[in-house]
């Protein structure tokens, strides 16, 4: 069977070489006699895995030795709950932009904790842009934001400036553009949408935030100081998603890095929108100027002609084209490891569609 063309929004496409170098280390790793799937996280082997997953992000991402890197379970889901439960202090606030269904779940799980102020929002107008009339003061624990808005094709194309830490969740974005990664004050963001397998979250803190919110007898688990003293395993961490991840990164940063990895998804994208916007048969969710690089969210104009369009797009090979649930129409996503022959394919069956 040949690979097909994969859109999806998530558990990502991920580098060939990966999924090779994945299997190998299944059936035996480094040549051990034992599989990366039976191996204790303890084991040298394993410790040296981790040890490198966490120094190629800051090695990546240019950070200091103040920054710390965790490999966590629980999705970015969990990370909703953990970001004020260590930032928010107690009778404190913290500021909140939503953008999106994930941006809104974070100031959900915020708001069981502490007070929150929703600063910013472009739900009424269905999360078609991202708010820029905003302000966030000193008076505010943190501000928390998301880069990137998988349903709603939406990303945000620069950061405010804040007088309080920046919190933002990088999920569907990372690594995928050169940002100035010492802004923010903590990152997270689940491995599934560009950098590796489900089941492995990254979260990479500035150390000096921790351990100032007044929180007493703190729930261990929840805790990034104590992730941070057990270098990333407080537990067993999961151990293929890590190893996976880092080959990920591995092959990011063997092909030229964030910068290159930037020169190529501006490509495709400019490919795709140029596409959507000479053809009257198809047309954006969101605003041209937030439109965003990984997930182009697009709907077809004419009705009549949506049999043909499916049809013809799964011919192809194409798979994962299917629109959020909550949104409909269509979605290509164009991580890090999706070629550009691949939105050619669906380029040329947009193009075929009369």
């Amino acid at each position: 069977m040949s690979k097909k063309h994969n859109f999806s929004a998530g558990p990502c496409i991920l580098p060939q070489e990966v999924f090779e170098k994945s299997a190998e280390a299944i059936l035996d790793f480094n040549g051990i006699g034992l599989s990366l799937l039976e191996i204790s996280h303890r084991s040298k082997d394993f410790v040296a895995v981790m040890d490198e997953a966490r120094a190629i992000v800051k090695r990546l991402m240019n950070l200091g030795d103040d920054y710390e890197v965790l490999y966590l379970g629980g999705g970015a889901s969990l990370q909703f709950a953990m970001v004020p439960y260590n930032l928010l202090k107690v009778g404190g606030k913290a500021a909140y932009l939503d953008t999106g269904t994930w941006a809104a779940g974070a100031v959900k799980e915020a708001k069981k904790l502490g007070n929150v102020d929703v600063v910013g929002s472009s739900k009424e107008k269905n999360y078609s842009f991202i708010p820029k009339d905003y302000t966030v003061g000193s008076e505010y624990d943190y501000f928390h934001c998301t880069s990137n808005n998988t349903i709603y094709g939406t990303q945000m194309k620069s950061f405010p400036e804040v007088d309080t830490l920046m919190v933002c969740d990088m999920s569907s974005d990372i690594f995928s553009r050169q940002l100035d990664f010492s802004k923010f004050d903590l990152i997270y963001a689940g491995a599934q949408k560009n950098m590796g397998p489900a089941g492995v979250t990254l979260v990479v803190i500035k150390k000096e935030i921790l351990g100032k919110t007044g929180r007493e007898n703190m729930l261990s688990i929840l805790d990034y100081s104590q992730h941070i003293s057990k270098e990333s395993m407080y537990n067993t961490p999961p151990v293929f998603p890590v190893y996976a991840s880092l080959l990920t990164l591995q092959y990011l940063e063997k092909n030229g890095g964030i910068a290159a990895a930037e020169a190529r998804n501006e490509a495709k994208a400019k490919l795709l929108y140029d596409e959507i916007d000479s053809n009257p048969l198809f047309e954006t969710f969101c605003v041209k100027e937030d439109r965003s690089l990984m997930n182009v969210s697009f709907n077809i104009t004419d009705e009549s002609k949506k049999e043909a369009f499916d049809t013809a797009w799964k011919a192809a090979g194409i798979s994962g084209l299917n629109g959020h649930r909550s949104l409909g129409g269509y979605r290509a996503s164009l991580y890090n490891a999706l070629p550009i022959e691949s939105v050619q394919v669906l380029v040329d069956v947009m193009k075929s569609i009369k």
